[in-house]
C-alpha cells in the first residue's frame, strides 16, 4: 500500500502533463480565429511537439533501462545503477550495473540514433521526390543492403585484412550494398529525366532486382536462416558498446547537418522552375541531398537491420501537424522518431518475454493505427 501511494504522485504528474499538452494541441488544431496567425499557431504546436516528444523519449529511455526481457529492475534502482556505472567508467561494476551498462544502455543509445536518422531520411526523400508516401527505402537502399549482408552470411565471405574486425564485415557490406543500389537508382532515374516519378519507378525496379537476388541467397541458407531473418526485420539485440556509437554519432550528425538546408527544402517544394529562378541549383541540390539521405539510411540499417515505417509515418505525421516548413518538420521528426524507436524496442523486448520479436514488426503495428487515425482526423485538411 505504501508503494502504491508513492507511485501515484509521479504517475499523476505524468498524466496531468499529457492532458495539458493534448489540450494545447487540440486548441491549435481548431479553426483559426481572427486574432491568431497561422504561423504563430504552427510555432506553438511545434514547441508542444518538441517538449512532449523529449519528455516521452526521456521516459522511454529510463523505462528501457529498467525493463527488459531479462527482467525488471525497480526504476529508482535502475537509475542509481546507471549513474553509478557511468561514474565508474564501466569498471568494477556489480551485477545490476553490469547488466544495465553493458546490455541495456548501448541498445537504448542505438535506438535513439536509428529512430532519429530514419525519420530525417524519410523527411528528406518525401521532400526531394515530392511525394508524402515514400520512405527512406524508396531508392532500393534496403534491398541492396539486405542483399549484400545476406550474401556475406550465406557465402561465408571473410577478408583477412578485417579478421580483427569480423563484427563489422556485415554492417560494412550492408552500407556498401545500400549505396550501390542507390547509385543504380540515381543513374536510371536521371537518365530517364530525373522526375519524381522516375525516381519512384527506378527505385522500385532496383529494389525488386536486389530482392530477387536476396531471395536466391536465402534459399541457399540453412544454418543461419533465423539470424538472417532477424536482420531483415530489424533488431537491436546485437548492439554493444563497440557499435552503439557507430550508429548514434553518424546518424545524429548527418541528421543535424541535413537541417542546415531546411530553407532550401522549402524553396525546392515551391517547384523546380521557381527554385531555379531564385538561385537554387536544383539538379545539384537534389542529387547531393539524395546521396546524404541514402548514406544516412545505410548507416541506420547497417548494424540493426531493416526497420520500416518510421521514415514514412513520422515525417508524414509532422507535416500534417506543422505544414510544409522543414525548419519545423525536420527537428520534430528527429525527436518523434527517436521516441517511437525507443518505445518499439521496449515493446519488442517485453511483449512475449523472455523471447523477443523483431522491432520492425512492432513499428508497423504501432505506426499503422496511429497514422490511420491522423489521416482520418486531419486528412481533409492535408494536401500532401
Amino acid at each position: 500500500m505504501v508503494d502504491e501511494e508513492k507511485g501515484k504522485g509521479p504517475l499523476k504528474g505524468i498524466v496531468a502533463f499529457v492532458k495539458k499538452a493534448y489540450r494545447a494541441m487540440e486548441r491549435d488544431m481548431a479553426p483559426l480565429d481572427d486574432d491568431r496567425s497561422e504561423i504563430s499557431i504552427k510555432r506553438r504546436r511545434f514547441a508542444v511537439i518538441i517538449l512532449v516528444g523529449l519528455f516521452f523519449a526521456a521516459v522511454m529511455f529510463l523505462v528501457s533501462i529498467a525493463i527488459s526481457s531479462g527482467g525488471i529492475i525497480p526504476l529508482s534502482d535502475a537509475i542509481d545503477a546507471l549513474v553509478s556505472s557511468i561514474s565508474k567508467g564501466g569498471n568494477d561494476l556489480d551485477t545490476v550495473e553490469l547488466y544495465i551498462f553493458q546490455s541495456r544502455l548501448p541498445r537504448a543509445i542505438a535506438a535513439i540514433g536509428v529512430g532519429a536518422g530514419l525519420a530525417i531520411a524519410g523527411c528528406m526523400f518525401q521532400a526531394l521526390i515530392r511525394n508524402p508516401l515514400v520512405d527512406p527505402y524508396i531508392t532500393g537502399v534496403s534491398s541492396g543492403a539486405g542483399c549484400f549482408a545476406i550474401a556475406i552470411v550465406v557465402l561465408g565471405i571473410s577478408l583477412s585484412a578485417l579478421d580483427d574486425y569480423s563484427n563489422y564485415i556485415i554492417p560494412l557490406a550492408a552500407i556498401l550494398g545500400g549505396l550501390v543500389a542507390f547509385g543504380i537508382t540515381l543513374s536510371v532515374a536521371e537518365g530517364a529525366g530525373g522526375s519524381a516519378t522516375n525516381y519512384i519507378l527506378a527505385g522500385t525496379i532496383v529494389g525488386f532486382a536486389f530482392t530477387s537476388v536476396q531471395t536466391i541467397f536465402l534459399s541457399m541458407e540453412k544454418d543461419n536462416l533465423v539470424n538472417v531473418m532477424w536482420w531483415l526485420y530489424g533488431s537491436f539485440a546485437n548492439i554493444t558498446w563497440e557499435n552503439a556509437f557507430l550508429v548514434l554519432i553518424p546518424a545524429i550528425s548527418i541528421s543535424l547537418i541535413s537541417m542546415l538546408w531546411a530553407r532550401e527544402y522549402n524553396l525546392f517544394l515551391t517547384g523546380e522552375d521557381q527554385a531555379r529562378q531564385l538561385g537554387l541549383n536544383v539538379r545539384r541540390f537534389k542529387a547531393g541531398m539524395m546521396v546524404v539521405a541514402s548514406v544516412l539510411t545505410s548507416v541506420c540499417v547497417a548494424f540493426v537491420g531493416i526497420i520500416g515505417f518510421v521514415g514514412l509515418v513520422i515525417p508524414h505525421a509532422c507535416r500534417m501537424m506543422l505544414g510544409g516548413d522543414h525548419r519545423l518538420i525536420m527537428p520534430a521528426s528527429m525527436v518523434l522518431g527517436a521516441c517511437l524507436m525507443l518505445f518499439a524496442d521496449l515493446v519488442a523486448r517485453i511483449v512475449i518475454a523472455p523471447l523477443e520479436i523483431p522491432v520492425g514488426a512492432v513499428t508497423a503495428l504501432i505506426g499503422t493505427p496511429v497514422f490511420a487515425y491522423m489521416l482520418v482526423k486531419r486528412g481533409r485538411d492535408y494536401d500532401g
